[in-house]
């Protein structure tokens, strides 16, 4: 055990490259991906710390060329979610009792080779397996996950020095214990970073870990496992496998050893999943902890006195940034009529230069949505909208699915604030738009906080403080992370804590010290240095 107080290295955020047309760098991530669209996979799962392969073979496709081979993943069975539990229970002991300073070793490492060697091979494997472009990439995959992993290490630290009091003869310490069984991670196709960074957090704290990746993001995630297991990862700590969800959800949660979940993804699932621990209750040796982030309705409330341009921008950026397939996209804005007209005239006139395509081509704005089933969810809204009485498509609308999964970005304006695709998650490149009267500035504010059941991400827009402030405090429970003349996507680890309430989760906001402390259990220590010899107190004479 060490035999010093270690400090760790000060946690800065990763500075993001800029990929600018003929660059070095830009060549060197193009190149890297070309190379890897040509190669055939073969991705097993990862459990006990061996490559374990099975006879059902499932192909790999990418969303923006559905044709093309990229190989195949191993399709594991409940015998493997098993093998799995059992190498995360096996390795419990021996990571436990390893030092911390050796665990936070192993993820700056980690972090150290992301943002080295790595760098471009995991950037490439989100671009062709995600549908990425380059800048999404870069600020996911790479630099988002190595903040994760840099900032976490040094909140783990001030964690353990966080501790109480002491009175006169008496010691008093905390010990922030892994907790008491095996965890289940269970991450999305749309971030990289939160694909590692679930896992992770939690082994870091000492914790051992079954993995369950999206299936769309199973490129990526095969290239996070090779980086846990190059920075010297032990066998077992985590735990990566192919499995039927519901079926891996069933078996995990009646487990008698399940001690918490960490959940990214939707809504439903994730509250079928608490409703089966909930029934599995009597099973546990302890409670497990439940962190989960799910779904948004993300919102843009924009005042008269906003800047038109600055409005434009952020729901151009914030609504089709990634095919508006993140969970904290700006999916419905509220603009007053006597901006409106201008706000859709500098949209359109950005959105006529966006270019939509394959993100081998840099200069690519739109890439691809994930898959058939968001295709046509997308594709359902767009020719709803196109008929529907309440609605509108005012701009874009085209869809292409003959190559790949391809959504024209789209606004849709409504007549109606309860129109589905104002209410609805869509996760997909549609934007709706509802235009008020000025004079409703107010009924307007409580009309965003009643709409949607989600409570993730939103903005105001204003240069007049008072509605600044008005907005603010109407809208207190209407978003766990809130903006101010900013879109509401792209928190940044270490800066806006991520994680929202209501619908949208636990708000236990991943990227912060508050989100390690769910993977302890506090132990509190008193130790007497002189203990009394006899029962009496002085009350008693």
């Amino acid at each position: 055990m060490s035999k010093a107080i270690s400090q760790v290295p000060y946690a800065v955020n990763e500075p993001v490259r800029t990929y600018e047309p003929g660059s070095a760098e830009v060549k060197s991530l193009i190149s890297t991906y070309k190379k890897m669209w040509k190669e055939k996979s073969a991705i097993p799962m990862v459990i006990g710390g061996k490559e374990v392969k099975t006879k059902n073979e499932v192909p790999l496709k990418s969303p923006q060329d559905h044709q093309h081979d990229l190989g195949f993943y191993y399709k594991g069975t409940m015998k493997h979610v098993d093998d799995a539990i059992n190498a995360a229970l096996a390795a419990r002991e021996k990571w436990n009792n390893l030092g911390w300073e050796q665990r936070a070793a192993i993820f700056l490492k980690a972090a150290d080779l992301i943002a080295g060697p790595y760098r471009d091979r995991l950037n490439a494997a989100t671009m062709i397996g995600q549908s990425k472009n380059v800048h999404q990439a870069e600020i996911d995959s790479a630099c988002e996950l190595i903040d994760f992993l840099r900032f976490n290490v040094e909140f783990m630290t001030e964690m353990y020095s966080e501790q109480p009091v002491s009175d006169n003869g008496i010691w008093n310490r905390a010990e922030y214990r892994p907790l008491e069984g095996f965890c289940f991670a269970v991450t999305p196709f749309n971030f990289t970073a939160i694909s590692g960074n679930l896992p992770s957090c939690m082994a870091m704290m000492g914790n051992v870990v079954v993995w369950k990746p999206s299936d769309k993001q199973i490129l990526s995630a095969k290239v996070i496992m090779d980086i846990f297991t190059e920075a010297g990862l032990p066998d077992g700590v985590i735990n990566m496998i192919f499995t039927s969800g519901k079926e891996t959800a069933e078996k995990v949660l009646s487990h008698p050893d399940f001690a918490g979940l960490h959940f990214t993804g939707s809504t439903s699932v994730f509250q079928s999943m608490w409703k089966l621990m909930g029934d599995n209750i009597h099973n546990y040796k302890t409670y497990p902890r439940i962190v989960g982030e799910t779904g948004g309705k993300d919102f843009v409330m924009v005042h008269p006195s906003a800047n038109v341009d600055a409005v434009a921008t952020a729901l151009v950026r914030g609504a089709f940034e990634y095919q508006g397939q993140k969970c904290s996209a700006a999916s419905r804005a509220y603009v007053p009529k006597s901006l409106w007209k201008d706000v859709k005239k500098v949209m359109e006139s950005q959105m006529k230069t966006i270019k939509m395509g394959s993100p081998e081509d840099p200069s690519n704005f739109v890439n691809a949505v994930i898959d058939q089933n968001s295709f046509e969810k997308c594709k359902g809204y767009i020719e709803r909208a196109q008929k529907s009485k309440d609605a509108k498509v005012i701009i874009g609308g085209k869809c292409d699915d003959k190559k790949g999964w391809f959504v024209e970005p789209t606004v849709i304006e409504a007549t109606n604030p309860k129109y589905e695709s104002v209410c609805e998650e869509i996760f997909g490149p549609i934007l709706s738009v509802y235009v008020y009267e000025d004079k409703d500035w107010a009924a307007t504010l409580k009309l965003v906080d009643e709409t949607s059941p989600y409570s993730l991400t939103g903005s105001i827009f204003a240069q007049d403080r008072y509605a600044i402030d008005e907005a603010y405090k109407a809208l207190e429970n209407a978003a766990g992370n809130f903006y101010i003349n900013d879109k509401p996507t792209g928190a940044v680890v270490g800066q806006q804590p991520f994680g929202g309430a209501r619908a949208s989760g636990t708000n236990d906001k991943a990227g912060s010290k508050m989100n390690l402390l769910r993977w302890v259990s506090v132990r509190s220590i008193k130790e007497t240095f002189v203990s009394p010899k006899d029962y009496k107190y002085p009350y008693l004479g």
